[in-house]
């Protein structure tokens, strides 16, 4: 069996991983993808504590956490492409949606 600590430290380095992704770089798909990699450390967080406890809250809660996920990324998405087609860039210094 493996212990809760082996769990938690990949969550934490998958986390950091993200939040790096996230301040570094500069395309915003990139960003996207940083952020979607921090909600997946957190839910292998959630279901290490669920295991570990052997209770089902902690997979009810990444379920909510999926479903959040989700919604962030069809909505995401749309938002994304929407600025593609108007800046034709996805440069996050070059985009500035109050210039015309």
């Amino acid at each position: 069996m493996v212990p809760l600590s082996f769990y938690l430290v990949l969550s934490a380095f998958l986390f950091g991983c993200g939040v790096c992704g996230f301040l570094i770089k500069r395309n915003i798909i990139s960003i996207f993808m940083s952020i979607e990699l921090m909600l997946n450390a957190v839910n292998l967080t959630f279901v290490a504590y669920a295991a570990f406890w052997q209770k089902l809250s902690g997979h009810i809660f990444v379920f909510f956490v999926m479903v959040v996920a989700a919604a962030e990324a069809a909505v995401g998405l749309a938002i994304i492409i929407a600025i593609f087609r108007t800046r034709e860039t996805l440069n996050v210094d070059r985009v500035n949606l109050l210039k015309l």
